[in-house]
């Protein structure tokens, strides 16, 4: 996956990708493993369930920006379409939303459901560096630590670097954060504010 900016350009380069390509994975995998059988199989059944389930996420994510009982039929979606990319993505805005809310513990449990069960590794990682930047919030350190660390997507790994650079400077090991900020730099060099912590780290250090 290419470099994006923001977490936010990643996601809807992610919901891009799933709409334009998921019918021509499946019917790839399904051609590889059945040949003329497989393609009627999904042709009958598979096309149907796919717009269905987009159709279903469409309606469920404008409801989810109308409160309390949108945010209902959202966890009644993903329940229904649990095995599907969509459930994940649904979790994600769920977990925005609750972000909005100040509700980070709710915000941390839709985060860990989708770094457990996502199949992409891109929507995986998103959602470990949300969970890691929550958990430095609570306070818990070593555990965003080990967030950041299990991002595998080389799209990613600036802002993991960045990350675990904002948890050694809270631990004090200046030493540390100034290697993770260095190393999120070489990935991104025009991030002004990745340049601030680390010119601020001098600072810190000596404070």
């Amino acid at each position: 996956m290419e470099q994006y900016e923001t977490e936010e350009q990643q996601i809807e380069a992610i919901k891009r990708f799933w709409k334009e390509n998921g019918v021509a994975l499946v019917i790839g995998a399904l051609l590889g493993l059945g040949g003329l059988l497989g393609w009627r199989y999904y042709n009958d059944s598979q096309i149907a369930a796919k717009e269905q389930a987009s159709f279903a996420y469409e309606k469920a994510s404008q409801e989810l920006l109308k409160g309390e009982v949108g945010f209902s039929k959202a966890k009644t979606f993903i329940d229904a379409h649990s095995d599907s990319g969509y459930a994940m993505l649904m979790a994600l805005e769920m977990a925005q939303q609750a972000i909005e809310r100040k509700d980070l513990a709710e915000a941390a449990k839709h985060l860990e459901l989708v770094a457990s069960n996502a199949k992409l590794t891109a929507i995986q990682s998103v959602a470990q560096l949300r969970l890691a930047r929550i958990q430095i919030e609570q306070g818990e350190l070593e555990l965003a630590l080990k967030s950041a660390e299990k991002i595998t997507d080389e799209a990613f790994k600036g802002q993991s670097q960045e990350i675990k650079g904002d948890v050694y400077q809270a631990q004090q090991l200046f030493d540390k954060a100034r290697a993770a900020y260095s190393a999120a730099l070489e990935t991104n060099g025009r991030d002004q504010v990745l340049k601030m912590k680390l010119d601020n780290l001098a600072i810190a250090a000596n404070g």
